[in-house]
């Protein structure tokens, strides 16, 4: 099995961690396990701390991205708070400026509060991080492709700058995939996924993960999970496993599909401006193509016009399910401006790069002459 393709290995785990002839790894709903011996623990005694369901999942991801071990939690959220508990009161983390709106939440309102300081810098400026670097600087944190902007980091960049001042590298590859990007070949300590993206693919599952090469390291993450109790549910785990067999087909085809919609918007005259790496007019396209094997299945742009223009075009677009989530089988859309960062003051939402006209589209997997119809039928109400 080992020396065996991405798409095998995500196809044929759980005939390595199931049980013996299962094609699926079987759901195990327990909330405790029966030991044998006071004093001497069973490999499983509390799904809190363990479940087989849950540890099946946890290798498979690891095998995916190349890492140790995996450590599966209740959501992509817990999974970031549980890396932060990683690092003491006084410590410092270098942050790319548009991390997902729920990680900056947890950052600055929670995070900060326990005594951990934060420096938020464009991650795609390999010169801005490494002028963050601090004395106390224990961890960069970076989103690459970064949601919903797609700014591309240089992670064997990054990783040299985190190695030079002892610090760890912490990459959320949610947007990529372990199909498209693997961080830990290029330098990362730890990866983060929220399972309820592409890894699950239908919306039907809110979990995360964290992923890593370091026993030492791991270790440590376990314990956080065992102690914070942030643990997923068999079936949740069991959920994710069915979306991990078919995550290679699911995002080619969301690719090809998000190319395509990319290159039609970029001629079409409401449209001021396309992001998506794909495109040969990105500024870190070349980045994109050295260090990813795709270029994933999320498009953002800007239309001509004001906040009014993105919220016309979004009220009138059929097919795509307006949600906060990516990464489904359905095409999804999103308003950054009136969803995941508006809670961010207007000026710092600009400065950053935010516009008030940005949209940002999932594209799923249904037939591209209907995505375009439904993005063309709602570009004309604008």
């Amino acid at each position: 099995m080992k020396d065996r393709k991405f798409e095998t290995h995500a196809v044929h785990f759980g005939e390595l961690f199931g049980e013996k002839g299962s094609l699926n790894v079987p759901i195990y709903q327990n909330s405790t396990f029966k030991q044998k011996i006071p004093g001497k623990w069973e490999p499983f005694t509390y799904t809190r701390t363990n479940n087989p369901t849950e540890e099946a999942l946890r290798k498979s991801l690891a095998q995916l991205e190349n890492g140790a071990y995996g450590v599966v939690f209740s959501s992509g959220l817990a999974a970031v708070h549980a890396v932060i508990e990683l690092l003491s009161s006084g410590d410092h983390i270098v942050s790319a400026a548009d991390v997902y709106g729920g990680t900056h939440r947890l950052f600055t309102q929670f995070a900060e509060k326990r005594g951990l300081q934060f420096t938020y810098v464009d991650s795609d400026d390999t010169d801005a991080v490494r002028k963050a670097m601090r004395a106390n600087t224990k961890m960069v944190y970076i989103e690459t492709p970064s949601n919903p902007l797609l700014r591309i980091t240089d992670l064997p960049a990054c990783a040299a700058i985190a190695k030079e001042k002892g610090a760890l590298l912490v990459v959320d590859n949610t947007m990529a995939t372990p199909f498209l990007q693997r961080p830990l070949d290029l330098g990362a300590d730890i990866v983060i996924h929220s399972l309820s993206k592409y890894l699950s693919g239908h919306t039907n599952v809110v979990g995360g993960a964290v992923i890593a090469k370091d026993a030492e390291l791991l270790e440590k993450l376990r314990f956080i999970h065992k102690a914070l109790g942030a643990c997923p549910g068999p079936f949740d785990c069991f959920l994710t496993m069915l979306g991990l067999k078919t995550l290679a087909v699911r995002m080619r085809q969301h690719e090809q599909n998000a190319h395509h919609v990319a290159l039609h918007l970029s001629k079409h005259k409401k449209v001021r401006k396309v992001l998506y790496p794909g495109l040969p007019s990105h500024p870190h396209h070349s980045r994109a193509k050295e260090q990813m094997s795709g270029f994933g299945g999320i498009v953002s742009f800007e239309l001509h016009g004001d906040e009014q223009a993105g919220a016309t075009f979004i009220e009138n677009l059929d097919l795509f399910a307006l949600s906060i989530s990516f990464g489904s089988v359905t095409s999804l859309v999103s308003f950054p401006a009136r969803m995941s960062h508006k809670e961010m003051k207007r000026e710092e939402r600009i400065q950053r790069g935010f516009a008030d006209s940005l949209v940002r589209l999932s594209l799923g997997i249904e037939h591209i002459d209907d995505i375009v119809g439904a993005i063309d039928n709602a570009l004309d109400k604008v």
